[in-house]
C-alpha cells in the first residue's frame, strides 16, 4: 500500500558549541548528483539537454578537469565531506564518518555560525542513517554535522526503498526483478528525487527567513541506477542520434577493468549492451533523460534562490560525485580507475566571481572543495586537511591546477595535465598519455619506465 505523505527523516544535534564569525559569510548551496559524468551541454555536449546547468556554468566557473578521490558514492561523499583521504570503497565509511565528530564541511560551518540542512542523499545514507533501512536513529552517520538531515520518502517507505526506487513507490528487491531502465508519464515526483526537491525547496525558503547564513546541500539520486525519469525527458532523445562510444573494446593487460556488476544485476531483458549496440543505445539515451531530469530539478532549486533574492549572497557548487561508464572499455557503471569513472562535473558560482562564464582546465579534485569554501566564506581551516583551495583559480581561470590522485581497491593513480598513472597493489603500472588520440587504451609504462617512475614517486608523495 502506498504511502500518501512523505515520511521525513530528521537528525536534530544541538550539543555542539557554536562559534559566531566575526562577519555573516555568504550562504552555502551544494548540489550533489549521483553518478553524473560530465556529459552536459556546458562540457561540449551538445546532445544533451541540459539547459539550467548550461546556464549556471555561463555565471559561474566551470571546472574542465575535475577528479574526485573514489569512483565510488561513499567513498566519495566522506571525501567531499572531510577534505581528506579516506576509505577506498563503503566497507569502512560509517565508521570513518563518525570518527570525525564535528570536523566536517558542514560541521565546521555550523561552529561557526552557520545553519546547517541536508535533504537527500549528500553523505553515502541519504538522510544520514545506517542500519536495515538507513532509518535507524541510533545510527547516525555524521554526528555533530547538520541541524536537519533529511529524506522525504513517501511511498518508497525509507531511505533505501528510495534510493533505488522507481516509479509510484516501487522499491528494489531483487535487482534482477527490477528493470534496469524505466520512463513514467507522470510529474517529477513520480520519482524519489521530486520529494526531494519539494523539501529543499521549503528549506531554502524557511533558512531565508533566518537571522544567520546558511548551509544547505541537497543531494538529488539520478542519473543513479535504476535509470528511472519522467516520460517527458525521454522525449528529447527518442530519436536523437548520439555519437558512437569511444574505446568500447574491453581493455588488454592488467587494469581496473570490471564486468559491471553493479548494472548487470538488474533486468536487462537477457540483453548485454557489449554485445548488442540497439540496447546499448536505448541506455544512453534513459541515462540522458535521467540527466535531464536532474536538470530540471537543479533549475527549480535555482530558480526559488533567485525568487528569494538569495543568488547575490551565495556560493552554489555543482558536484558530481563520480564519473559513470556507459560503454567505454566494455565498463558500464563506475569503479574503475580510468578517466570516464573519476572525471566528473564540478561549477562554483557565486556574486563577484571574476569573468563569470570562463571555464578552466586547471585539474581540481573534490578534496580541494572544503577548503575553497572556508576561504570564500572567510573562515579559517580546520587542521589535517588535504585538499588545496581552488581561489586562486576563481580568480582567474588560467592559474595551473595540481596534479590530481584517486584509489579504488587494489589500485591508486595520479593523474596530471599530460598523463595518467596507475598502481596496482602487486606493483603493476598503466601509463596513458592524454595528448594521444589513444588515451587510456595504449600502456606506455614500459616504453617510458622513467616518466612512469617519476609520476610513481609524485604519487607516493602525496599518499604515501
Amino acid at each position: 500500500m502506498n504511502i500518501l505523505w512523505p515520511l521525513l527523516l530528521c537528525t536534530h544535534v544541538s550539543f555542539v558549541p557554536v562559534q559566531d564569525p566575526v562577519e555573516p559569510g555568504p550562504n552555502i548551496l551544494l548540489i550533489c548528483v549521483d553518478d553524473l559524468r560530465p556529459e552536459l551541454g556546458c562540457y561540449g555536449v551538445d546532445y544533451i539537454e541540459s539547459p539550467n546547468i548550461d546556464a549556471l556554468a555561463a555565471q559561474g566557473r566551470m571546472f574542465r578537469r575535475h577528479f574526485v578521490q573514489a569512483p565510488t558514492c561513499g567513498a566519495s561523499r566522506f571525501t567531499l565531506l572531510s577534505g581528506t583521504y579516506g576509505p577506498s570503497g563503503n566497507g569502512a565509511l560509517l565508521q570513518r564518518a563518525r570518527a570525525l565528530q564535528g570536523k566536517t564541511l558542514p560541521g565546521w560551518f555550523r561552529q561557526h555560525g552557520y545553519s546547517t540542512v541536508s535533504v537527500g542523499k549528500v553523505s553515502h545514507y541519504p538522510g544520514g542513517r545506517a542500519g536495515k533501512d538507513w532509518n535507524d536513529p541510533t545510527q547516525l552517520e555524521m554526528p555533530e554535522a547538520w541541524d536537519r538531515h533529511l529524506m522525504p520518502t513517501g511511498p518508497w517507505k525509507h531511505p533505501r526503498g528510495a534510493m533505488h526506487g522507481l516509479a509510484n513507490g516501487e522499491i528494489r528487491g531483487n535487482a534482477g526483478e527490477q528493470d534496469l531502465f524505466q520512463s513514467f508519464d507522470g510529474p517529477d515526483e513520480a520519482y524519489p528525487d521530486g520529494l526531494i526537491l519539494k523539501e529543499a525547496l521549503a528549506q531554502m525558503t524557511n533558512l531565508a527567513q533566518a537571522d544567520k547564513p546558511f548551509f544547505l546541500a541537497v543531494g538529488l539520486i539520478r542519473p543513479h541506477l535504476p535509470l528511472g525519469a519522467p516520460a517527458r525527458f525521454m522525449k528529447a532523445y527518442q530519436d536523437a542520434d548520439l555519437p558512437p562510444t569511444q574505446h568500447p573494446s574491453k581493455p588488454q593487460g592488467k587494469t581496473t577493468w570490471h564486468a559491471s556488476g553493479e548494472f548487470m544485476k538488474y533486468n536487462r531483458w537477457k540483453r548485454n549492451p557489449n554485445k548488442d549496440a540497439a540496447f546499448a543505445l536505448e541506455v544512453r539515451k534513459h541515462y540522458a533523460a535521467c540527466v535531464s531530469y536532474a536538470d530540471s530539478l537543479v533549475g527549480q532549486l535555482l530558480e526559488r534562490l533567485d525568487g528569494l533574492g538569495l543568488r547575490e549572497n551565495t556560493v552554489i557548487v555543482l558536484w558530481g560525485d563520480h564519473g559513470w561508464h556507459l560503454g567505454e572499455h566494455a565498463i558500464w557503471g563506475k569503479h574503475s580507475l580510468f578517466e570516464e569513472s573519476l572525471r566528473s562535473p564540478l561549477i562554483i558560482s557565486y556574486g563577484g566571481l571574476a569573468l563569470p562564464g570562463a571555464s578552466t582546465g586547471a585539474l581540481a579534485e573534490t578534496l580541494d572543495i572544503f577548503p575553497t569554501l572556508c576561504e570564500l566564506a572567510g573562515l579559517k581551516l580546520p587542521e589535517g586537511l588535504d585538499g588545496i583551495s581552488l581561489v586562486p583559480v576563481l580568480e582567474d581561470p588560467t592559474v595551473t591546477g595540481h596534479a590530481a590522485c584517486s584509489y579504488a581497491s587494489g589500485a591508486k593513480t595520479i593523474r596530471t595535465d599530460t598523463h595518467r598513472l596507475i598502481v596496482h597493489r602487486d606493483g603493476s603500472l598503466e601509463l596513458y598519455d592524454h595528448r594521444s588520440a589513444l588515451g587510456e587504451t595504449k600502456n606506455l609504462a614500459k616504453l617510458e619506465p622513467e616518466l612512469a617512475q617519476g609520476l610513481l614517486e609524485q604519487l607516493r608523495e602525496r599518499m604515501p
